[in-house]
């Protein structure tokens, strides 16, 4: 079988990483009517736990500088 290709590989590490970290309250009521909002809009309930790792993924993903100094500096 290992003549086999498919045009996906092996998946990558999908296990959830545990992040603690400590934050304003004024954000932490932003958050929260962030999720308040977006439960509204889409008619489901998304925690703040649930909507910040889509928040960090978009905001690294529409950093270009990021982008461009991450291809510089890889290992």
């Amino acid at each position: 079988m290992s003549e086999l290709m498919l045009k996906i590989g092996p998946l990558p590490d999908r296990t959830p990483q545990k992040l603690l970290l400590q934050i304003e309250p004024s954000l932490a009521t932003e958050l929260e009517d962030y999720a308040r909002v977006h439960s509204q809009l889409h008619g489901e309930d998304a925690s703040v736990q649930v909507l910040v790792p889509h928040m960090l993924e978009a905001f690294l993903a529409s950093d270009a500088g990021f982008r461009k100094a991450r291809k510089l500096t890889a290992r």
